[in-house]
């Protein structure tokens, strides 16, 4: 059966913290590897999210109560770059740089005058993969490599809701704190198998990605003044922040069911329990609290492609990503769960090159923003925008 499987649905799960599972963005995906002969790969997405709400109405808030905020989702851009060389019949090699994890956050207007004015966070990493997939024979293979990550972030808090009196409109608390963690590197292991059926072009692949750890150079401040051990008379590490990324499970599968015709899907498992950052300031500041709440998650996806000539292919999927145990999040990523539609299109310029590319609809669960779990804004009816286009070269 001569048919294929579009990768554009895939390539737009290009996701911030409102839109997925924990920090989710490149998904770690690795279905290079099991393309036919030797090809590089280079992808864009670029997503704009559309994230307003409003300061949920209480009397304690006074005048602040039902104030709307604004979009606090910031566009951005993500890239992918493979190569995957076939070293023998029955050994590849593939080399892939994405960015695994981001996020892209920051409320509107002042700290003094706004229920979460300035609050906000900026996640950036880079990962480099190398991988081996072992064909057995036609129908089984093993894959698995190492992988390179790096991690930086910054977080601000702002707002009268970061406040610690009971009336939130007095004094500061953690209101203006902010934290720098510069980048760090770690090393993890991604191990794997796929079974398939070439003549009904069925592929199954599960595949698990370790955690890494990271040791982040920690700069803490409150309203601009450096956080010191010596005015807060502990004793404690306040230039290192440990974090752990979470690991993860991929189950990737693909079937045709007529001539030119497959169904593929996807199903994503990320441990963002383990991810907590804790930075000796703020825990100092606030008893032990942490800046994440972060709970493990799934991400699903389900689709068809066809193609439609020698030239054209296109894909349609829908997805979602589940619901935590309740609608009360971090400011940081105010949504709960998310469901999405993608459609995509590629184009076979000649046998060596090909273009491809799409649209994807993420609808966004509502959510309380909830400093310190208590609720200060509400979120609902959000969504994003994502678009994406890949070139891919054969040689």
């Amino acid at each position: 059966m001569k048919t294929r499987l579009l990768t554009v649905a895939a390539l737009l799960a290009s996701t911030v913290s409102a839109h997925a599972v924990g920090l989710d963005r490149s998904g770690q995906r690795i279905g290079i590897l099991f393309e036919e002969g030797n090809r590089v790969e280079l992808s864009f997405g670029y997503s704009e999210p559309s994230l307003d709400g409003a300061a949920i109405t209480s009397p304690a808030l006074g005048p602040l109560s039902g104030q709307p905020i604004d979009n606090v989702g910031e566009d951005f851009l993500i890239w992918n770059l493979g190569l995957k060389y076939d070293l023998t019949d029955k050994l590849s090699f593939a080399v892939i740089s994405d960015e695994p994890y981001g996020s892209d956050v920051l409320y509107p207007g002042s700290n003094a005058t706004t229920i979460l004015g300035g609050t906000g966070a900026t996640v950036d990493s880079n990962a480099v993969t190398a991988l081996l997939r072992y064909k057995f024979n036609d129908n089984w293979s093993v894959h698995g490599g190492l992988r390179y990550q790096e991690v930086s972030a910054n977080v601000t808090l702002g707002g009268v809701a970061f406040n610690s009196s009971a009336s939130p409109l007095t004094t500061s608390g953690v209101n203006g704190y902010e934290s720098n963690f510069s980048s760090d590197g770690d090393f993890g292991y991604v191990v794997g198998a796929a079974y398939e059926i070439p003549a009904i072009a069925l592929r199954v692949a599960l595949t698990y990605n370790s955690g890494t750890t990271h040791d982040l150079p920690t700069t803490e401040t409150i309203r601009g003044i450096p956080i010191s051990l010596a005015t807060r008379g502990a004793v404690a590490d306040l230039t290192t922040t440990t974090v752990d990324t979470p690991e993860t499970i991929n189950l990737d599968f693909q079937t045709g069911i007529a001539a030119n015709t497959l169904v593929f899907g996807s199903l994503r498992y990320a441990r963002y329990s383990d991810t907590v950052v804790r930075p000796a300031g703020f825990a100092l500041l606030t008893n032990g609290s942490a800046l994440t709440d972060l709970e493990d998650g799934y991400d699903f996806e389900i689709g068809i492609g066809r193609r439609f000539n020698e030239k054209w292919s296109g894909s349609v999927a829908v997805g979602f990503s589940t619901v935590g145990d309740d609608n009360i999040v971090s400011p940081l990523g105010p949504n709960n769960g998310s469901r999405h539609v993608a459609v995509g299109a590629q184009y076979d310029v000649n046998d060596d090159f090909a273009i491809s590319g799409g649209v994807r609809y993420t609808m966004l669960g509502d959510a309380f923003s909830a400093p310190g779990g208590r609720p200060a804004a509400i979120f609902e009816d959000n969504s994003a925008m994502s678009f994406g286009i890949k070139f891919t070269y054969k040689f």
